[in-house]
């Protein structure tokens, strides 16, 4: 019923990259190839971890986690950017467009917390490694992911119910899915209150866990220069550096769209930033995180085994 009285306009037009239309043919194909690449890594490492129990600590717990939120956060929007490469300006109807955006906000702010998370769990076990089974328990891992869904669902209704809830100008959106800055473009008189809310809800939902994984990895470079083995050292910041790559590519494009003034920001900045944060880190997070380490790679290399020998017996069978 909100949504359905919200002003004369049924439908939105997604007007997608129409500044760009000779580049259609070409980002359809690379865009189409990262999404299958990114469906393919992020179930192969779900897959792997959960079928070998030696992977079920709290690190691929979460690793798990992460894997399936990234399929969902980017098949959420992926459609609709098919689509408008495909027939350029797309029609989409407003209770669409306001689940679309919901579901984004939901798994792309679930995803921020979760990434806190998880460089929570690397502090204790680095940090604090003879307290870490008892810290990290199995009912405290459960309930970061149970709060970070929470919080994600809480800013998804948060954005969607205010913004659909107010009077809208304008039915043509400059972008190539529903997302809340180019819809705040479509609201009636001044944009302020919104833009405050936007960014006093991106305060809490990206920075203050960024600055909690920022402030969990300090303390494990402080604790690895302690480490009396070179090769440990090496390792060690190996991984950190690959994590906090990830991480600053995911917080540094979400905030630069979140965090600042709407009217600093053109159209076109901010599809390149939002194609960033929405597609490239759901393929970056499995293979830094996962499919670059040590066990994951062992304990895939044991199903890869499994399934040729397995593959192998209906033919030793008939000769």
């Amino acid at each position: 019923m909100i949504l359905g009285n919200l002003s004369g306009f049924s439908e939105f037009r997604l007007l997608g990259f129409s500044e760009s239309s000779h580049l259609h043919s070409l980002l359809f194909v690379v865009l189409l190839f990262l999404y299958i690449l990114t469906l393919m890594a992020n179930t192969v490492t779900a897959f792997t971890i959960n079928s070998d129990n030696t992977l079920h600590t709290p690190m691929y717990f979460f690793l798990t986690q992460l894997s399936c939120l990234d399929i969902c956060y980017l098949s959420v929007i992926f459609p609709t950017i098919i689509e408008t490469l495909m027939v350029g300006t797309v029609s989409i109807s407003k209770t669409r467009c306001a689940m679309q955006m919901f579901f984004f906000l939901f798994f792309g702010v679930a995803e921020c917390f979760l990434l806190a998370a998880m460089s929570l769990d690397r502090y204790f076990a680095i940090c604090y490694p003879l307290h870490y089974t008892v810290t990290m328990s199995s009912r405290l891992c459960r309930s970061l992911v149970a709060g970070s869904y929470i919080f994600g669902a809480a800013v998804g209704l948060i954005h969607t119910l205010t913004t659909f809830s107010s009077p809208l100008c304008g039915s043509a959106i400059d972008h190539f899915f529903c997302e809340i800055q180019p819809l705040l473009d479509l609201l009636c008189g001044s944009t302020f209150p919104r833009e405050l809310q936007v960014t006093v809800v991106a305060v809490f939902a990206i920075l203050s866990p960024f600055l909690l994984i920022i402030y969990s990895y300090i303390c494990i470079i402080s604790t690895i220069l302690h480490m009396a083995s070179a090769e440990r050292q090496q390792k060690a910041f190996s991984t950190c550096s690959s994590h906090l790559l990830v991480v600053a590519l995911f917080y540094g494009t979400g905030g630069a769209v979140y965090l600042r003034p709407k009217s600093t920001c053109c159209a076109s900045v901010h599809k390149f930033l939002s194609l960033s944060y929405s597609v490239l880190t759901p393929l970056l997070n499995p293979i830094i995180y996962s499919l670059r380490n040590k066990e994951v790679k062992e304990a895939l290399k044991k199903i890869l085994e499994e399934l040729r020998r397995i593959s192998f017996y209906p033919f030793a069978f008939i000769s």
